[in-house]
């Protein structure tokens, strides 16, 4: 995902008249250069936060996301993913619009032709995919240590690829064999390992790990050449998802969350839903800086913090087979995300 600057047009006005073109030869191409300063003038001054800084800021964002929805699903007693979900999709697409009329991180989303037709056959059935992602994550946490859960996330990159080979988007070669069975066997090793299993858990990180693969790899199908930074994409995103939820919810948690809020409070949803919103504004900023290793062993260093925080935090236990089998995993992780997936 890459951030698009948008070029602002020339006004008819700043252009030369044909009157001004003797006097532009005679004394050089003095009107271009003002015209060319008065673009530079104009365009939008844009943010930049240097690696050392904006790193540490997405890992605190990444992990506080995660340990704070745990702890109000468990410490809270407030056990509706679909509700909180939807909170947070619904604040997301308020604060994108406010952050497209008031600052340039949504600019790219003006370089996008948003047709209808697009809309119905790319960010429709997509979104339908993210939805089905967050919610059945989020189901997991209920009965899953967070440890557990992002050891089982190390399979994302399988089921990417797994997906890929289906649709013949990639070609099996023997380097991404070998990186499905370094991550699979890791991944293996850790559910084997694990003290507190619990199959209804397991299965809705499955699917969720199924449903994220997929939708990314239908971005890559449905949306190859539209290059959407994680601002623009919820920007377009956050809406379908939380129409999607908030008609499922009925079905699901029924009235429940509703009579259930004073458990939590306005404060604690808004902040949840704040912090998880700063994490992807958090990675706009992450995209633009460092080397793609740089960024994977960001991420390597962010999950086993979270793994370390989630053993303090919640007395999760992990045992020494899971580690191994992590470990095994990361090694594959890493080659998938250095190598590019070829």
């Amino acid at each position: 995902m890459n951030k698009l600057d948008e070029e602002q047009s020339i006004p008819l006005n700043a252009m030369p008249r044909a009157s001004d073109m003797d006097q532009d030869l005679m004394t050089g191409p003095r009107i271009e250069v003002k015209v060319a300063d008065a673009r530079l003038a104009s365009q939008p001054k844009k943010i930049t936060i240097p690696g050392f800084v904006i790193i540490p800021i997405w890992m605190a964002c990444s992990i506080s996301v995660i340990l704070y929805n745990t702890f109000v699903f468990k410490s809270l007693d407030f056990p509706y993913p679909v509700f909180l979900t939807t909170f947070h999709l619904a604040f997301s697409a308020v604060s994108t619009r406010i952050l497209q009329r008031t600052t340039t991180l949504v600019d790219g989303a003006k370089d996008i032709e948003m047709t209808r037709d697009r809309w119905v056959r790319s960010i429709l059935p997509i979104g339908a995919l993210f939805s089905g992602s967050l919610i059945l994550s989020n189901y997991a946490y209920l009965s899953l240590s967070v440890s557990f859960i992002q050891m089982l996330k190390a399979f994302n990159p399988v089921a990417i690829l797994l997906i890929s080979f289906a649709f013949k988007i990639q070609e099996p070669n023997a380097r991404l064999m070998a990186i499905v069975g370094l991550i699979s066997t890791g991944c293996v090793l850790a559910a084997y390992g694990e003290v507190h299993f619990e199959l209804f858990g397991f299965l809705c990180q499955c699917a969720a790990i199924a449903f994220e693969a997929s939708r990314l790899v239908m971005i890559q199908i449905l949306l190859h050449g539209l290059k959407m930074d994680p601002i623009v994409s919820l920007h377009y995103y956050a809406p379908v998802c939380a129409v999607i939820n908030a008609c499922i919810l009925p079905f699901i948690e029924g009235m429940e969350p509703f009579y259930n809020l004073h458990r939590v409070g306005l404060l604690v949803l808004l902040t949840n839903a704040g912090m998880a919103f700063a994490l992807n504004v958090a990675a706009v900023f992450l995209i633009s800086v460092g080397s793609g290793l740089i960024l994977t062993l960001a991420g390597v260093l962010k999950d086993i913090l979270l793994i370390s925080g989630s053993v303090i935090a919640f007395g999760s236990r992990i045992t020494a087979l899971q580690v191994f089998g992590y470990a095994i995993s990361l090694g594959g992780l890493v080659m998938f995300k250095t190598t590019g997936g070829k």
